[in-house]
C-alpha cells in the first residue's frame, strides 16, 4: 500500500509502499479515504515524544481518519464491511497517511451521516481532545465560564461549541480576522490578541484549555477563579500522564520535574494545573456524533489536500499557514 512515513527522527517525511497492515481478531480494515494533519504528527515526526512513545522505525504518520471498512476480525460484533466509519486510532498504531490502516473496533465510530468523508476526517483527534478535556477532565456545567485559546485552531473551533453546547459562558482568543467565525462558533466574549492581553481583560474564570502553552499557559492561571483548572495539550506534561502512559519511576519523575514550576505556580493561586494527551475512544466518538448530525457541532475545514501532497499539507501546518481548522489530505 502508499504511505506517507518518516524514516529517521528529524526527517521530513517521504511517500513509500508499505505491506498492507495485519488485522486482528478485534480490528476493522479501513480503506482510507481522507485524513487530516495535526500539530501532533510534526511532533513526532520531529522525535518530540520519542522518550515515552519509542516507535519502531519507519513510522506511518497520521492520527485521524475517515474511510470504508473493507474487513473484519473474527471478533469484530459492531462493523461490517461497507460501513462507513471515522476513528482515531489508539497511539500505539497510528498510520493514517495510508491506503489501509488495522484500528481495533473499540477505537472506531460510525462516520456522522451528514458528513463529507472529508469533513468527518477532521474531526476526531481534535473532538476527542474537546470531549476529555471539557467533560471528562473539567466536568464542565452550565452557566461555568470557559477560556479556549486560540479559537480558529483545530480543537479551538469544536472545544468552543462542545462548551456552549454544555452551557458554558465562552471566551476565546483570536486574531482580528478570526473574530467573526469564533463568533458565529458560539464564542460569548473574543479577545483580539493583537489589540489587547486577555489576562487584564478577564477573570473569575473556572476551566481554561490551553492549546499554546509558554507564555500563554503562565498568563492563563492568572484569570482564573480559587479552584479554577488549566488544562494544557501544549504545556509540560506531569505525573499523572506519565502513569498514564505506564512509564518507569525514572520518566514519572522526569515529567513531575518538567512541569513543577507551573503547578506551583498554579497551587499558589490555588488552582489546578493538568497535561492531556488525548486518547483513542470510540464510544466518545459515538456521543459526539449525534451532536454533528444535529447541528450542534460543525467542522471546520481550512484546506484540502490530495494524498500525494501530503508533505505538502504537513509543511503548509508547520509554517502556520492554516488559518482556521484543519487541514485534510484525501486519497483519490
Amino acid at each position: 500500500m502508499k504511505t506517507f512515513m518518516v524514516e529517521r527522527y528529524g526527517d521530513d517525511v517521504r511517500a513509500g509502499d508499505m505491506p498492507d497492515p495485519r488485522v486482528g481478531a478485534d480490528d476493522v480494515l479501513v480503506r482510507v479515504h481522507a485524513a487530516s494533519v495535526n500539530p501532533l504528527d510534526l511532533k513526532l515526526r520531529d522525535g518530540a515524544f520519542k522518550a515515552i512513545l519509542p516507535y519502531r522505525l519507519p513510522l506511518i504518520l497520521g492520527n485521524d481518519l475517515a474511510g470504508v471498512v473493507v474487513r473484519v476480525g473474527s471478533a469484530v460484533t459492531g462493523f461490517a464491511v461497507g460501513d462507513e466509519v471515522y476513528a482515531r486510532p489508539d497511539k500505539d498504531r497510528i498510520g493514517t497517511f495510508a491506503e489501509l490502516i488495522a484500528v481495533h473496533q473499540d477505537d472506531v465510530a460510525i462516520k456522522p451521516a451528514t458528513l463529507t468523508m472529508t469533513e468527518a476526517a477532521s474531526l476526531p483527534l481534535v473532538a476527542l481532545t474537546s470531549w476529555q478535556a471539557l467533560v471528562e477532565r473539567a466536568q464542565v456545567r452550565p452557566g461555568q465560564k470557559i477560556l479556549i485559546h486560540a479559537g480558529s485552531g483545530g480543537v479551538g473551533t469544536i472545544a468552543i461549541q462542545l462548551a456552549k453546547h454544555l452551557g458554558a459562558h465562552v471566551a476565546t482568543t483570536a486574531s482580528t480576522a478570526k473574530v467573526d467565525l469564533v463568533e458565529q462558533l458560539g464564542a460569548d466574549i473574543v479577545v483580539d490578541y493583537k489589540k489587547q492581553a486577555f489576562e487584564t481583560v478577564l477573570d473569575g474564570y473556572d476551566v481554561v484549555l490551553d492549546t499554546l502553552g509558554g507564555e500563554t499557559l503562565e498568563k492563563s492561571l492568572r484569570v482564573l477563579e480559587p479552584g479554577g483548572k488549566v488544562i494544557s495539550v501544549a504545556g509540560p506534561p506531569d505525573a499523572a500522564f506519565a502513569r498514564e502512559l505506564g512509564a518507569n519511576a525514572f520518566l514519572r519523575l522526569a515529567m513531575s520535574a518538567l512541569s513543577f514550576t507551573t503547578r506551583r505556580r498554579a497551587k499558589r493561586r490555588g488552582v489546578t494545573y493538568s497535561f492531556l494527551f488525548m486518547k483513542a475512544d470510540g464510544d466518545q466518538l459515538r456521543e459526539l456524533t449525534p451532536l454533528v448530525d444535529a447541528g450542534k457541532i460543525r467542522p471546520v475545514v481550512d484546506r484540502v489536500f490530495p494524498f500525494e501532497e501530503t508533505r505538502e499539507a504537513m509543511a503548509y501546518v508547520e509554517m502556520g499557514r492554516a488559518t482556521a481548522g484543519k487541514v485534510v489530505v484525501t486519497m483519490t
